[in-house]
C-alpha cells in the first residue's frame, strides 16, 4: 500500500475514508469549470500519471491563486526528488508510489536550503 506524507510528516498509509468529498484533477484539466466546487471539498488531488508531466505543478499554483486553502495532494507517479518543488507550488500532502521509502522521501525537503525563485 502507498504511504502518504502530510506537513512534512509520513502520515500512514493512504485510503481515503468512503464517505470523503474528494476532487481529483487530471493534466490539463480546465479549472474554470471547478473553482466553484472548491469550498465543498474536503481535498483536491492532482494525479500525475507520469514522471515527466509536470502540468500538475500549474495546476497546483492556480490552485492556490484561485483561494484553495485545503488539502493539496499530489499523487500517481511521484519520487523524492519532485516533493520539495511540489511544496514550493502550493502541495502539503504527497501519496508516495508503490515501494517508495517514507523516510528517504521525507529527506527530500532538506535537500536544497535557498531557491532562485520566490
Amino acid at each position: 500500500m502507498a504511504r502518504l506524507i502530510k506537513q512534512r510528516r509520513v502520515a500512514g498509509e493512504s485510503p481515503s475514508p468512503p464517505d470523503e468529498n474528494v476532487l481529483r484533477v487530471e493534466p490539463g484539466e480546465d479549472l474554470s469549470g471547478i473553482t466553484a466546487r472548491l469550498a465543498h471539498v474536503s481535498r483536491v488531488e492532482v494525479h500525475f500519471p507520469k514522471f515527466g508531466d509536470g502540468r500538475g505543478y500549474s495546476l497546483a499554483r492556480l490552485l492556490r491563486r484561485h483561494g484553495y486553502r485545503g488539502e493539496l495532494r499530489a499523487v500517481g507517479q511521484l519520487t523524492r526528488d519532485h516533493l520539495l518543488f511540489m511544496e514550493r507550488v502550493g502541495f502539503d500532502a504527497f501519496e508516495l508510489r508503490e515501494g517508495e521509502d517514507a523516510a528517504e522521501a521525507l529527506s527530500a525537503f532538506h535537500d536544497f536550503s535557498d531557491a532562485y525563485q520566490r
